[in-house]
């Protein structure tokens, strides 16, 4: 079975697709409920190895509203995942595919696997991503906790009088959890922009102005979903590369697969200690 979502993730009602999309993942996954979901950006996909049991694995299209990824270093699959718990009964996992703003295919695609995730059960979500340092002091490699965010996208998931408090939107006992894990762990103010091209060096600046430490094309967007939908938001960026300016290196996308690559590890053993935790 293949679907493939129209502009803007279907003529649908999002939230009435989304519960079609998550009775459909039960169905074929043979999972009824999931506990905690993972989006896994540049350098992170690697992590979803390290787990757990995996379930099964579905071709994202297989699933109402999910589209082919559009970019070489992104994952097309959705995961279910059994992860070991201390003392405790097995938590699932479940492991999806990002849609990006840029690809063109309108706010509702970029949430719909949050909003998937959701109506799957999941409470507790980690959006991972790679992007570019604005410290030199936080060198390509490192993984950073992200503790709040700048949209600059110009654009919400969010539709008509939705008014939802973003105070805290980064669970601050989340990224307590993830401390434990590794307490040498950096934080920092992540800004999404729209993209495909790379932040010119003002923008960088006009970012560092504001407040930001950490420059990117995605995660934004997603937050502000899972938070509208009632889940618990744990941020991570992999720093691939310094941005625009801060170094004098050009920017090029295979220097971000590359980092990611060398950070895999490192990426992967901080998340199968934090999930079971979540």
């Amino acid at each position: 079975m293949t679907s493939i979502a129209a502009p803007d993730a279907a003529e649908h009602d999002p939230f009435a697709l989304a519960e079609e999309t998550a009775a459909t993942l039960a169905e074929l996954s043979g999972v009824g409920r999931h506990d905690v979901a993972l989006i896994l950006g540049s350098g992170w996909s690697a992590a979803a190895d390290q787990l757990g049991e995996v379930v099964a694995t579905l071709p994202a299209t297989d699933l109402p509203g999910f589209l082919p990824p559009a970019v070489v270093g992104h994952a097309g699959t959705v995961r279910s995942v059994s992860v070991a718990r201390p003392g405790g009964t097995p938590l699932r996992a479940l492991v999806l595919p990002r849609s990006h703003f840029y690809e063109g295919h309108g706010v509702r695609a970029v949430a719909h696997g949050v909003r998937v995730a959701a109506a799957a059960g999941c409470r507790t979500i980690v959006l991972t991503n790679g992007c570019g340092g604005l410290d030199p002091a936080i060198p390509a490699g490192s993984p950073v906790l992200i503790s709040d965010h700048l949209n600059f996208t110009g654009a919400s998931p969010l539709e008509g009088p939705t008014f939802v408090d973003m105070t805290d939107l980064y669970s601050a006992r989340l990224r307590g959890v993830a401390r434990t894990v590794d307490p040498d762990l950096a934080e920092g103010v992540y800004a999404q922009f729209r993209g495909p091209q790379y932040e010119t060096p003002a923008e960088v600046r006009m970012a560092g102005v504001l407040g930001a430490q950490l420059v990117g094309m995605s995660t934004a967007l997603e937050a502000i979903a899972a938070r509208h939908v009632g889940m618990e938001v744990l941020g991570l960026s992999l720093v691939t590369n310094l941005a625009a300016g801060v170094s004098d290196q050009p920017l090029s996308h295979e220097e971000v697969l590359q980092a990611g690559r060398d950070a895999a590890g490192r990426c992967a053993a901080l998340l199968a200690g934090v999930v079971p935790l979540l």
